[in-house]
């Protein structure tokens, strides 16, 4: 059997870039494999159900990706919550580049593509909210509070992302990110 010229991880990064950049309607099988430095037929024998499979296999590396860079880290009670909220927070920092990437889940709910992925954004998005349910309540808010505090911060990051990118101004983001740490902080 021949090497593969592009390995897995390789290949899944370049199709979250392009998702991102492009949407799903809007990323073609001409340009995933551009993306990807595949030819047409090289993506469909990895990915034999096509463009839909490649949405899948990309949540679901955004997923694991997470996974082990932030839920691990807000729920990880072995550590206090004030350090785990800053290394999150600079996590996110990175998965966005700075708020320069836009969110896989943002790209992959416009148009009819939600249909398609609604249950795996409605449970990674339900995911990120107990995570910070679970760290605003290490903070020793109450039940109440602590998930006012994790819906809001989502909608603030995904919020800000938008804008970041509307305005073509990082600052937008980064201030998000502080508003978020001094939200958590005001115990």
């Amino acid at each position: 059997m021949r090497p593969q010229k592009v390995q897995d991880e390789e290949i899944i990064t370049s199709l979250v870039k392009s998702f991102r950049s492009h949407g799903y309607e809007g990323s073609s099988l001409a340009e995933l494999a551009k993306s990807t430095g595949l030819k047409k037929a090289s993506l469909y024998h990895r990915f034999p159900k096509g463009k839909h499979e490649m949405a899948v296999a990309v949540l679901d590396y955004i997923e694991e990706w997470v996974d082990e860079h932030i839920l691990k880290l807000l729920m990880d009670d072995a550590k206090p919550p004030v350090d785990r909220l800053i290394k999150v927070l600079d996590e996110i920092r990175i998965s966005y580049d700075k708020g320069n990437e836009t969110c896989i889940f943002r790209a992959l709910s416009l148009g009819q593509s939600l249909s398609l992925f609604d249950a795996q954004i409605k449970k990674g998005m339900n995911t990120w909210i107990i995570a910070f349910k679970t760290l605003g309540l290490s903070f020793g808010f109450d039940e109440d509070e602590a998930q006012k505090k994790a819906m809001n911060t989502l909608i603030k990051i995904q919020g800000s992302l938008i804008v970041t990118k509307g305005l073509d101004d990082l600052k937008v983001f980064e201030n998000t990110l502080n508003d978020i740490k001094s939200d958590y902080l005001k115990t």
